[in-house]
């Protein structure tokens, strides 16, 4: 069992070995648990009668108790470090799972997903406290990028393999095989990650750790910048996570396979941008670019993507549906960007308030597309209409301009201190 800090000065490729394979490990959980459900919709829409409404609640009780876990998982982070908080949550995880594969109805499916929800809800903090913690400043976006490209192969592992597997073991044996996955990944972040050392832990009771979240929160940069930030992550976790797979039946007419060799593109090129987001970040404001830069021009692409699906302008679904995650992962380093701002010993609660900013939005937009598309009826076949898919990208396309326009308008917070590692 590791518990001791890393040799003083060890290699950038040994830090990412011992400390960030294993995160990863346990934060592709997250992935895999978040995107499965988009190839399994249209299968326990059948099995159990789900109105659009009622897939939509199940999306979206993950994310509410994702969003939840978020203060108390926070501090903890900042407390105990990412190695008991993760290894923890990856029992939590195999729950979850295995209430979920048990499931005789849907009351019993929402009890899985809330498990499930808790069980993740740690997987991309820890990993951007492990990189704050032991990481030079200079290679932290890039490293951050690095892991968030490796956790994204849970969401591989979630479309043509999840296809296979369910056909093969059912959706309930998909369940049971990601509780044993749990476990082990539980018992690898265990005996390699180094604890966080003492002097950099936070202290402090309950009314201290709100106290410090309620400054966070009215941080001028973080009200500026998190609403852009948010909703980039806020469309790969709505529609991977649940809608592209009903979206891929109903609009496009895929049938299971030719869902989730869309839904595999769309892994791969959230995968791609995840691991050269952090690169490009590092270099364009090396060369003088403005921090924003990045995450502002993504933003413009992933609204025109959405009003080119909502109009059918004939995109190829193959270069639509990987271009939209490749610009959409950049979210991870807005994180990074925002809290830089603040003492490494506050990382945590940080990137946690920002992550539960983004899972409350993730809710209501998840359950808010099942509403929307409820208000049309049901097809011949027992889809749902494609007017109201296009309703909802369209109004998923109006919040980003909202939130650029934020960001523009609150120009005043360029009067706060200048960020460290470059941002504005």
């Amino acid at each position: 069992m590791s518990t001791a800090a890393p040799d003083p000065a060890p290699s950038i490729g040994r830090l990412f070995v011992t400390i960030s394979l294993p995160l990863a490990a346990g934060a592709a959980l997250n992935q895999l648990n978040r995107a499965v459900t988009a190839v399994i919709a249209p299968v326990l829409a059948d099995a159990f009668a789900l109105s659009a409404s009622d897939l939509g609640l199940m999306g979206a009780v993950l994310f509410a108790a994702y969003a939840l876990a978020q203060l108390p998982v926070g501090a903890a982070l900042d407390r105990y470090g990412p190695r008991r908080v993760q290894a923890a949550l990856m029992l939590v995880i195999a729950a979850g799972a295995a209430v979920f594969a048990t499931s005789p109805g849907l009351a019993q499916l929402l009890a899985g997903r809330v498990l499930l929800g808790i069980g993740i809800s740690a997987a991309l903090m820890a990993q951007l406290k492990a990189t704050r913690q032991w990481f030079p400043p200079g290679r932290i976006a890039t490293v951050a990028g690095w892991t968030v490209a490796l956790s994204s192969l849970g969401g591989i592992l979630a479309t043509v393999p999840a296809e296979w597997a369910a056909s093969t073991l059912g959706w309930r044996g998909v369940f049971l095989a990601v509780a044993v996955l749990a476990l082990l990944a539980a018992a690898w972040i265990w005996a390699q990650v180094p604890d966080v050392p003492k002097a950099s832990r936070s202290t402090g009771g309950l009314a201290a750790e709100l106290a410090t979240v309620g400054r966070i929160l009215r941080h001028p940069v973080f009200i500026r910048m998190v609403p852009t930030v948010i909703l980039l992550s806020v469309l790969n976790f709505t529609w991977q996570g649940l809608w592209l797979g009903p979206w891929l039946r109903d609009v496009a007419g895929l049938d299971g396979p030719g869902r989730a060799q869309v839904l595999l593109v769309y892994a791969l090129g959230f995968t791609a941008g995840s691991f050269l987001s952090g690169i490009v970040q590092a270099r364009l404001v090396a060369a003088g670019a403005h921090p924003l830069a990045m995450i502002v021009a993504c933003t413009f692409g992933t609204i025109a993507l959405s009003l080119g699906f909502a109009f059918d302008v004939g995109l190829p679904l193959w270069l639509g549906w990987s271009l939209w995650p490749f610009l959409a992962s950049v979210g991870p380093v807005g994180y990074t960007l925002v809290s830089a701002r603040f003492p490494g010993s506050e990382t945590g609660r940080v990137s946690t308030a920002i992550n539960a900013v983004m899972l409350a939005v993730v809710f209501a937009e998840q359950q808010g597309i099942g509403i929307i598309l409820d208000l049309w009826p049901r097809t011949a076949v027992g889809g749902w209409d494609k007017r109201g898919y296009a309703a909802a990208l369209i109004i998923s396309a109006a919040f980003q301009v909202i939130g650029l326009a934020w960001l523009a308008l609150r120009r005043e917070a360029r009067a706060a201190p200048a960020l460290r590692d470059g941002a504005p």
